[in-house]
């Protein structure tokens, strides 16, 4: 029984998602999706509850009787939150539950951190990724890893769609940032 918390961008979902994606009979479960959770474990292994905070009144009944049924099988349950187990805001019955669990808090990435995975995944695709590239994007885009990484994503897709080298004006045109229209004068936003 595992509880994870922290703001949003510090690595929980990514975690969950490694987690299942490394067990055999594993699922993972989103609490914004409002799908029911499974009330027993089955065949399941691991049982992964993401954003379990925000999981409906009918998904936190589901979710009390998987724990009941988790604690005498040999299954695992990891679950994901914004709050810390003592702050959820659910039915009593499954908030003590959670409680109960071994808690850890996740800390969102330092910009040198940021900077170092960026760097690691542009390797990772191939190509090398400029400073000044990396600071424009911790400058001007949004700063969760998530975002940053979609945005390293598109800028590699539009570099090789376009034959052009990886720069900060292309990474402009690519989250378009600073667009302009044939002709006229470019317009940066700042972020």
């Amino acid at each position: 029984l595992l509880y994870l918390f922290g703001p949003v961008g510090s690595g929980k979902s990514h975690l969950l998602k490694a987690a299942v994606a490394i067990t055999p009979g594993a699922q993972l479960f989103a609490g914004k999706a409002g799908n029911a959770l499974p009330r027993e474990t089955g065949a399941l292994k691991l049982i992964a509850i993401d954003d379990v905070d925000t999981l409906a009144a009918a998904a936190q009944e589901d979710l009390f009787h998987l724990f009941n049924a988790v604690r005498v099988s040999e299954a695992l349950l990891l679950v994901s939150a914004v709050t810390a187990p003592g702050q959820l805001r659910l039915r009593s019955d499954a908030a003590t539950r959670l409680a109960s669990m071994l808690a850890y808090a996740l800390q969102p990435l330092s910009d040198a951190e940021k900077a170092q995975a960026l760097r690691q995944h542009a390797a990772q695709k191939g190509f090398t990724l400029g400073e000044e590239v990396i600071d424009f994007l911790l400058k001007h885009w949004r700063r969760d890893l998530p975002s940053l990484m979609a945005a390293l994503e598109q800028l590699d897709a539009y570099s090789l769609a376009t034959h052009r080298p990886i720069s900060v004006p292309l990474l402009k045109q690519a989250i378009g940032l600073g667009v302009k229209a044939e002709g006229a004068a470019s317009v940066d936003t700042g972020g």
